[in-house]
């Protein structure tokens, strides 16, 4: 096998994970791992336009966001902890 061809190992950050209700509304409900959970957040923040204008490391939650980050606003860097909260092994 060839290092394209080859699966990837499975390490923490790649292991599909059930995502909580509140995080499911957001990422959908299939098992999902880490990775790809904080790019679907990122494409919702995006296309729900929540990033502060003022300050884009900075997200403004919407109700669907709030359920999972627990307050109004929340930092990129504290969105990644928050999320893993909602995420346990399937």
């Amino acid at each position: 096998m060839t290092e394209a061809t080859s699966p990837k190992k499975q390490t923490a950050f790649n292991k599909p994970l059930r995502p909580s209700e509140a995080l499911a509304r957001v990422v959908g409900a299939e098992p999902i791992a880490r990775t790809e959970a904080t790019k679907k957040l990122w494409d919702y923040i995006k296309a729900q336009k929540l990033q502060n204008p003022a300050n884009k490391r900075n997200i403004l939650c919407d109700d669907a966001l709030k359920a999972v980050m627990g307050k109004d606003e929340v930092t990129m860097f504290e969105m990644t902890g928050l999320v893993g909260k909602h995420l346990a092994a399937t």
